[in-house]
């Protein structure tokens, strides 16, 4: 494959950069097992400085379709989801939508300093602080699902906002932040002492586990969320169209 990129082009070079490493990807020997080139490798190939190359290549190891291990390079993940939503909405939306009613039953907001992979996520330096917002939500008959969700500090939340609303509503109608694009890794994990207190099960009970980054129509993320959700009681479904 050649490497490529249009220096002339309005498009930002990590976005950019981005689609060539997803194209890169689906190669078969990269399938396979096969380490992808380092980033100075490609950097210098492009002309373009690591930092670039290494955003881009953070975005899709948060999507879980690329694993990097220090000392070894990286690589391309299996068995992992990322799909383009064709409707965006907001989960409860997407629940009024169905005649589900769901509730909040917890809202917990508090500015954080984020860890390294976050700040490299937002593009970020050290010693800025972000808003987290915590929620468990769920029908009258009990909490279902917990999310855990950093934004960055463009989106212009604070924690004077009503976060019992929908929350890209609020996004969009008071801070002007759409959202566009949601890049999403599923897998299954068993829930531990707090997930199990918060949404009632057993620990060693299954969580269907999704981790979630949000973009705007710039493909510039703005959020990163973790959703845990009892696999008893909520089945994610994914339609694809050909």
């Amino acid at each position: 494959m050649d490497f490529a990129i249009d220096h002339t082009s309005s498009l930002p070079l990590h976005v950019q950069v981005e689609e060539m490493l997803r194209k890169l990807i689906d190669q078969p020997e990269y399938q396979n097992g096969k380490l992808l080139p380092n980033e100075i490798h490609i950097a210098k190939r492009l002309g373009i400085s690591r930092s670039t190359v290494r955003q881009a290549t953070n975005k899709l190891v948060y999507e879980r379709l690329l694993i990097r291990k220090k000392g070894v390079g990286t690589k391309v993940a299996k068995n992992n989801i990322s799909t383009h939503l064709n409707k965006w909405t907001s989960f409860t939306h997407e629940m009024d939508e169905k005649g589900m009613v769901f509730k909040n039953y917890s809202i917990k907001v508090s500015m954080v300093l984020p860890d390294k992979e976050i700040q490299q996520l937002f593009n970020i330096g050290e010693g800025i602080k972000v808003l987290k917002m915590e929620r468990v939500k769920g029908p009258e008959s009990g909490p279902v699902v917990h999310f855990v969700s950093y934004f960055h500090p463009r989106t212009g939340l604070t924690a004077d906002d009503d976060f019992s609303k929908p929350l890209y509503e609020t996004l969009e109608k008071k801070h002007h932040i759409v959202a566009a694009l949601s890049r999403e890794g599923i897998s299954a994990i068993l829930a531990d002492a707090k997930i199990s207190k918060l949404l009632n099960v057993k620990p060693g009970d299954p969580i269907l586990f999704r981790k979630r980054v949000v973009c705007d129509p710039g493909d510039r993320p703005f959020e990163y969320n973790l959703g845990y959700y009892r696999a008893d009681r909520f089945t994610y479904t994914i339609d694809i169209a050909r």
